[in-house]
């Protein structure tokens, strides 16, 4: 069943109510990676809850695990190829910090559907509102751009205008550089996190999608790059974190040393992460916005 874009753009999602603690928390944050350095007390400000059981935060690109619709796009009546689905670009808007424990609501809409054209694809966008049940505050709204290879040509019916351009990378050399060395185990705690990709976990799957190796999820990328931000610039204090916004542009594995250089233009630090060994962008137009 081919795609019938008025339909898609009007489809109907539940809210999701997730209730989550601080070991969840604690969890997430391992699935990128801190607590290599068990002296870093920044580090450790994701980690440990504290004598008095209430220093833990939250990184806040946990926005992206938290009251998520799965992966909706294999359901029959989208018409989506989901086989062909690429994950395209991320992105997150922090309102307010998200607690360390607590239970949000998810609200997700379909917000663009833009054609390529026949042979070419088409681009999605899905925005997710997170809410906090208790307060009724808005935590976070998280945007994602996927590429639906298989989809264009569907013709009249789509969102007017043209999806989002990537952010334009500042010239010159970079303003900062981090490395951050990523355990051969990472993908494997991730998941622990909500996303049970086999991709990210069984050599099979991953060979079977021409993969020579499970590769890394691009949310924990995502966070790997967040978390270079944070130790260079803000000395792990996630309150200036406003948002941030990245584009996949290729699979990193566990155990790649990820490479992120900063360029710093007022509050807006532009990204790259390129995986060290193997000399591979994995991410690129990626933004940090400060507040």
């Amino acid at each position: 069943m081919p795609i019938d874009p008025r339909s898609l753009l009007a489809r109907a999602f539940p809210p999701i109510e997730h209730a989550y603690t601080r070991r969840d928390t604690q969890i997430y944050a391992l699935g990128l990676g801190l607590g290599s350095d068990p002296l870093d007390v920044g580090q450790l400000r994701y980690l440990y809850e504290g004598q008095d059981g209430n220093a833990l935060q939250a990184m806040p690109t946990m926005a992206n695990v938290l009251a998520y619709p799965g992966f909706w796009a294999r359901e029959p009546d989208t018409g989506i190829t989901w086989q062909k689905l690429l994950h395209a670009e991320q992105e997150i808007r922090i309102h307010s910090p998200l607690p360390a424990s607590g239970c949000v609501r998810g609200q997700t809409r379909i917000t663009g559907l833009w054609d390529k054209g026949e042979g070419k694809g088409a681009f999605l966008q899905q925005t997710r509102d997170i809410t906090d049940v208790a307060t009724g505050q808005v935590l976070a709204t998280v945007k994602q751009l996927s590429l639906l290879r298989g989809d264009g040509g569907f013709g009249a019916g789509g969102s007017d205008g043209v999806p989002p351009a990537p952010h334009a990378m500042p010239e010159g050399a970079p303003d900062h550089v981090c490395d951050l060395a990523t355990p051969a185990q990472l993908a494997l705690i991730y998941r622990l996190s909500g996303d049970l990709n086999p991709l990210h976990a069984d050599p099979a799957v991953a060979a079977a999608a021409g993969f020579s190796r499970p590769i890394l999820h691009g949310m924990a990328l995502m966070g790997v790059a967040a978390h270079a931000v944070l130790r260079t610039l803000l000395g792990y204090d996630s309150s200036r974190f406003a948002g941030m916004r990245v584009r996949f542009t290729a699979p990193a594995w566990p155990g790649d040393t990820l490479r992120t250089e900063m360029w710093v233009r007022g509050d807006t630090v532009s990204l790259r992460t390129t995986a060290v060994e193997r000399d591979v962008v994995v991410l690129n137009n990626a933004r940090v916005d400060l507040c």
